[in-house]
């Protein structure tokens, strides 16, 4: 966070720049002879700005760290049974005794579901001072786990000697209480080695998940042993998950149901994933026959381990087809608990041929979606944090032990390999091989494994140099070659030998600058060179017509050669920059129109001529799927903005606009406009904005000239239709002369505007005195967010015309969808709104320097006794701490006990 005095001092210098704007707007307007009484006004504020700029030698950091939050609420679904195990289990961590908690039981019980529910209740009950979860995973990395441990309690652990970051560890753990809860951990280890103090010598615990016992043993733990789901809670889960009305849906199930959940031996993982497997199913003989093939599955294992792969392969042996079974066996070349993207999956699966035959990349996409869909309903795969996909690691232990072995599969990744296995491990029968994420930094001359079957072979996230030329000279067969995040310097020659690879992966290989000729990869049908350091485009890339996939987003690179990119006839995806506008590499606008089959493009276009020229050219445009057009200059990132789900963008930054008006594309989802001084006053006379039926987010920042956002009158051809009526998010920044949001004059029924706006943030717009109209608010009956920093004149947010004034106090406005309300650094904001308001789904309030509001914009509901009840959806009331007295002495209330009840959600940062 920003210290309160260099925030101070901020708002100093963006208040006298505002001054000085004003000065030279009144010297422009005034006589010649009246310019000479503005100098002493203009000494008086240089003399200012020397003093602004002497005090801003700050001793120190300019920012302080956030208090570090004392843990992470994980998502959880619901315990069935196992309440006797989580009963011990807090017993021994609210109790002084034990201060050593181990949690065994066979992969697949709930070990690690137990303690997700443990992890937030500690969290809740507030007792220790930090909560820290960390996934150990086989095999045990000293490093990374003290590198979690180190960022759940917020502290910098550098990349030195082991015994100084075991001291640093101690010093700040020792200081504190804490619970650690190591999950899933697979051998035997020393706290000491990690940097962990003696758990009862402050007050703390440690908890370990893990299939061994002995491990547990090993630490000195007090067991404690999950057992199998009973019978009872073993038929509820699944009839939880396969859906309740399934016994009502299939006649004579039951007995059937019951033999099938006895199968599954009170383990809740085969449970959820075999009901997964069966949901949907209406008739009663596809239920005896999964019955009959689950217990041939399992009549003869034998060993904990088999005893839940049988079960889980049973679920995958269920699958509809052999395409999506590759894709979910495809996840398992992955290291233990890697969080997949969707799209990123998709994309691997689309590299592996596993989408062929469709049309376009868009349809490969569409049926990649459906696939994960099922493998999700499934529980082969299961949710993660931000939408990610994860495969559970017993789930993963069952792909490559029970099946990969069978196909052909050697996974050995992320498990702290220095070298590559030896020649007699490359089976002559390989068709896959993932060695990702270990610690390979070379590979031995002379080494040639002789699999001419292998099709894919991933060496990603290696700190791996130099590829011998005899590596791949008997992997004729190898399709997918996976290079990405290595310290590869240059490939070798013999890479041009391989006349079926179809996908080539270099992606973040910072030291690569140069590639051997590519004419002799026919085949190859996607290269990706993002964040390489490729500094000559590579030669023969015009031999390869069957490319659909070029992603160059290089920072050194600079052209892609005329005359090349027109006989790449088979792109679908071509990459060359990114919203900041990092890549310099320029294509040939005229080349790229000719390629028919485009559906993503990601480019740069000098200016506005260019972008015109653009849209004139593409004829196939309007068939992009994704496309990201950067005009003019670079942009700055544009903080807490998710823009993540908006395709279609175009950013304008520093251009010349010009006097005619810009054409938004049709599709157009996200639009930014940024430092372009000479735009109109009103935006809509510049953009044509009803063009852009399907914006969904603008930005508009730094732009000198706009007055509002949309100016309507009775000659507007807009008045006749909607305009903006699907935009979700509005941020305005920095936009000195904004004074409204809109301009409405002489329309008798204003179009639909706004109607679907969820997020409005304005910042640092000085001239802006009122925000919303209260006479137009019926427009904006879907915000969530009002954000309003730093406008120095704004009085009111919701406000009515001055001839309105006294006829307001009888109107109540209403936001029925308004979750949350960010007022700061507004020095003038006297009132939320002079009318009555109702906000009965307001979660959190934020209000800072705000020294002249004196209403707090929330609408107490009155019980039957005409007392005032808390909001039913209200979190939190947060201000700062120097707000406090403005809180005690100058908010007014509607109702005696009102203060009362808002202290309880009282809350300070």
């Amino acid at each position: 966070m920003v210290r309160e005095e260099v925030r101070g001092w901020i708002q100093r210098v963006q208040t006298i720049n505002d001054e000085f704007q004003a000065i030279l707007e009144k010297a422009q307007r005034v006589k010649w002879y009246r310019k000479a009484c503005l100098g002493k006004l203009v000494r008086r504020k240089f003399d200012e700005v020397k003093e602004i700029h002497e005090q801003s030698s700050f001793t120190g950091s300019l920012v302080i760290a956030r208090p570090p939050a004392p843990g992470s609420i994980i998502p959880t679904e619901n315990l069935v049974g196992e309440t006797s195990a989580k009963e011990r289990i807090w017993e021994y961590l609210m109790g002084d005794e034990v201060g050593m908690i181990g949690v065994c039981g066979i992969g697949g019980v709930g070990k690690t579901a137990i303690m997700k529910h443990v992890n937030n209740d500690l969290l809740r009950e507030n007792r220790f001072q930090n909560v820290i979860w960390v996934t150990v995973s086989y095999p045990f990395n000293v490093f990374e786990v003290q590198k979690k441990i180190a960022e759940a309690m917020a502290v910098k652990l550098q990349d030195e000697e082991q015994m100084r970051r075991v001291a640093t560890l101690m010093d700040i753990m020792g200081r504190k209480s804490f619970v650690l809860i190591l999950d899933d951990v697979w051998e035997k280890f020393s706290l000491k080695d990690v940097g962990i103090p003696e758990p009862v010598q402050n007050k703390s615990k440690v908890v370990i998940t893990s299939r061994s016992i002995e491990v547990c043993k090993y630490l000195d733990c007090e067991i404690v042993k999950v057992q199998p789901l009973s019978q009872e809670e073993s038929l509820n889960l699944f009839l939880d998950k396969v859906g309740c009305d399934v016994l009502q849906k299939v006649p004579r199930l039951e007995e059937t149901l019951n033999l099938i959940v006895k199968e599954c031996a009170g383990l809740p993982l085969a449970i959820v994933v075999i009901s997964g497997s069966m949901k949907g199913v209406d008739e009663i003989k596809v239920w005896r026959n999964a019955l009959i093939e689950l217990q041939e599955c399992v009549k003869s294992v034998k060993g904990s381990d088999d005893e839940i792969f049988t079960r889980l392969k049973f679920s995958f042996d269920r699958l509809p087809n052999v395409e999506i079974k590759n894709c979910f066996l495809y996840c398992s070349l992955f290291r233990e608990d890697y969080s997949f993207e969707r799209e990123e999956l998709i994309e691997g699966w689309i590299d592996e041929g596993l989408m062929d035959g469709l049309r376009s990349r868009e349809a490969a996409y569409d049926r990649g979606h459906a696939f994960l869909d099922m493998l999700e309903k499934n529980s082969l795969l299961e949710k993660h944090q931000r939408e990610e996909i994860k495969m559970h690691d017993v789930v993963r232990d069952m792909a490559i032990k029970s099946i990969g072995c069978g196909v052909g599969y050697m996974v050995k990744a992320g498990m702290k390999l220095t070298d590559v296995p030896n020649e007699h491990e490359w089976a002559i029968d390989l068709n896959k091989a993932s060695l990702m994420a270990n610690y390979i930094l070379e590979i031995p001359v002379g080494l040639t494994p002789k699999c001419p079957t292998l099709s894919t072979l991933i060496l990603s996230d290696n700190p791996l140099k130099k590829i011998p030329e005899s590596f791949f000279e008997d992997m004729s067969g190898l399709k997918v070659l996976d290079l990405s995040r290595t310290n590869v310097e240059a490939l070798p020659g013999s890479i041009s030998k391989l006349k079926y690879l179809s996908t080539l992966r270099l992606r973040g290989c910072e030291r690569l600058k140069r590639l051997p000729s590519l004419e002799k990869l026919l085949a190859l049908r996607k290269l990706d060179l993002r964040w390489a350091r490729i500094e000559v485009f590579p030669q023969g890339m015009e031999m390869l017509v069957s490319l659909e996939y070029l992603d160059l987003l290089c920072a050194n690179l600079k052209e892609i050669p005329t005359g090349i990119l027109s006989k790449l006839s088979s792109l679908q995806y071509l990459v060359v920059t990114d919203d900041e506008g990092i890549s310099s590499v320029k294509i040939n606008l005229e080349e790229a129109a000719r390629l028919r089959k485009l559906e993503i493009l990601e480019c740069k276009l000098d200016d506005m001529q260019g972008f015109n020229y653009f849209l004139s050219e593409f004829k196939n445009f309007q068939s992009f799927t994704t496309y990201n057009l950067l005009v003019g200059t670079t942009m700055n990132y544009t903080w807490g903005v998710d823009d993540s789900k908006y395709q279609c963008r175009l950013l304008i930054g520093g251009c010349d606009i010009g006097e005619e008006c810009i054409v938004l594309p049709d599709n157009l989802h996200y639009l930014r406009i940024h430092n372009c001084e000479n735009i109109k006053s009103s935006l809509n006379k510049t953009v044509l904005l009803e063009n852009a039926s399907e914006l969904g987010l603008c930005i508009i920042s730094d732009c000198e000239e706009i007055e509002d956002m949309v100016e309507l009158d009775s000659s507007s051809s807009s008045s006749c239709g909607p305009i903006l009526d699907k935009l979700e998010g509005l941020y305005l920044w920095g936009l000195p002369k904004l004074w409204a949001l809109m301009r409405v004059e002489g329309v008798a029924t204003p179009p639909r505007i706004f109607s679907n706006l969820k997020t409005l943030e304005i910042v640092r717009c000085s001239r802006m005195r009122k925000l919303l109209p209260l006479e137009l608010l019926q427009a904006f009956q879907n915000l969530e967010v009002i954000y309003v920093h730093c406008c120095e004149q704004m009085e009111e947010i919701i406000a009515s015309s001055d001839s309105d004034a006294s006829s307001s106090n009888k109107f109540t406005f209403t936001f029925p969808k308004l979750k949350e309300f960010d007022l700061a650094y507004l020095p003038k904001l006297k009132s939320i709104c002079s009318a009555k308001g109702v906000c009965d789904s307001i979660e959190e309030i934020w209000i800072k320097e705000c020294p002249e509001l004196k209403k707090i914009p929330v609408q107490l509901p009155l019980l039957d006794n005409g007392q005032p009840s808390p909001p039913p959806c209200l979190r939190g009331i947060w201000i700062d701490r120097h707000s406090k007295e403005w809180w005690e002495s100058f908010v007014e209330w509607d109702h005696s006990n009102a203060k009362n009840i808002l202290q309880l959600f009282l809350k300070y940062f």
